[in-house]
């Protein structure tokens, strides 16, 4: 049974990420178990500063651990300003590995004191080199079989076999990074096409320094630096990224819709190119009147009430024609969306505080919200075709 097949069958894979020492009801922490149960014995993760960064690296201890066989997850931290670059330079390093390993099995097959058995095995690894579960098969034999065979192409093989196994690399951020402070190094991170998955645990604040607005926050919601609630939109970070065209793009919030945030999870890593994963996290900053034990409940809420939108962009589906932009979220109860807003601490002072600007910015909050379901919709929406003369896919 394929453990990524569906949400049930996942939740059979080992965690790899356990305790993390994380605030009770963490909106972030089960995105990044979830992605450890799915890679995490060849996943390499480059982790932003920020709250992430705490519960993940809290040393003597550290939630990451390894499987049966002892695998799993390599782990590295950087700072807000390059978490991004951090990333990408551990891309490029694997890459220059895979190629190594690559040019030696090539050689292993013209090797006369190669036995017929690894040659097959190289071969099989030439064929099947990006594919983590086909090159962990072959690393598993292939390495006594060189253990004992002893000659230079093996004792080489046998030097690089930490990187025989096909690597599936993440960079996990919160929005503080992402959205301000590193979004320069991430914009040039995605912009270079290279095979990798970033992750953004979004709780809409700088959780991790006392609670500061950044570009995530939106209007109407009370943060440090924005007393009486903040006047500006919410940046659309996704949105922004998917405009190169090659980047695959997805908004999710797993309370809200556990199937499409597997499934995004599971395009993000699957697609050959750099792609970004947005995830709605409620945060203790927020002020849950109904506590943080309802964390996924309230993403629930805030996808029911069109306060967040659940949506996916994958370029893939534009080289076949298609629409490579597809809405998950239904059509939003509009009605419900002040109660949302009144069931979190943030919202509610301000309008205990300043209730004749409440009503000013809430209404704008709203309108924000439908502003962009309505943008989404209408991408959604669109029809796609090619031309078949000059191969560019159009909107018809």
């Amino acid at each position: 049974v394929d453990i990524q097949q569906n949400v049930k069958n996942s939740q059979f894979a080992t965690p790899l990420f356990e305790f993390s020492g994380a605030c009770s009801g963490c909106g972030e922490t089960p995105y990044v178990k979830l992605i450890s149960q799915l890679f995490g014995d060849h996943e390499m993760v480059a982790n932003a500063t920020g709250c992430s960064s705490i519960y993940s690296g809290s040393v003597p201890s550290t939630p990451y651990t390894t499987n049966a066989a002892g695998h799993g997850p390599a782990w590295g931290n950087s700072l807000f300003e390059d978490f991004a670059e951090f990333g990408l330079g551990m891309t490029i390093a694997t890459e220059k590995m895979h190629q190594r390993i690559h040019d030696l099995m090539k050689a292993a097959l013209g090797c006369g004191q190669c036995s017929d058995e690894i040659k097959a095995l190289a071969q099989q690894w030439l064929d099947n080199c990006h594919s983590a579960a086909v090159t962990r098969e072959v690393a598993d034999k292939l390495v006594p079989l060189c253990e004992a065979c002893g000659c230079d192409i093996c004792k080489a093989i046998l030097e690089h076999k930490g990187f025989l196994v096909a690597r599936s690399q993440w960079i996990i951020t919160g929005d503080g990074a992402a959205y301000d402070i590193g979004f320069g190094g991430l914009d040039h991170v995605l912009a270079s096409g290279k095979n990798v998955n970033v992750l953004v645990v979004d709780t809409e604040v700088y959780s991790n320094t006392g609670g500061q607005a950044s570009k995530a926050t939106p209007v109407g919601a009370i943060a440090k630096f924005a007393a009486s609630g903040k006047r500006i939109r919410k940046k659309d970070l996704g949105l922004i990224a998917s405009t190169y065209g090659y980047v695959y793009v997805a908004q999710i919030a797993m309370g809200a819709d556990q199937a499409q945030t597997l499934k995004a999870i599971r395009e993000a890593e699957a697609y050959d190119g750099p792609s970004i994963v947005i995830a709605y996290s409620p945060c203790i900053n927020h002020g849950l009147k109904s506590g943080m034990g309802k964390s996924q409940q309230e993403e629930a809420k805030a996808v029911e009430c069109g306060y967040w939108h659940l949506w996916r962009y994958n370029p893939a589906l534009e080289e076949e024609g298609k629409n490579p932009f597809s809405l998950d979220s239904k059509e939003p109860q509009w009605d419900k969306f002040e109660d949302f807003l009144m069931g979190e601490v943030r919202y509610a002072t301000v309008k205990k505080q300043y209730p004749e600007e409440a009503a000013e910015l809430f209404a704008a909050a709203k309108a924000n919200a439908q502003w962009r379901y309505n943008n989404y919709r209408r991408l959604a929406q669109q029809q796609w075709g090619v031309d078949p003369e000059v191969g560019i896919v159009e909107d018809m």
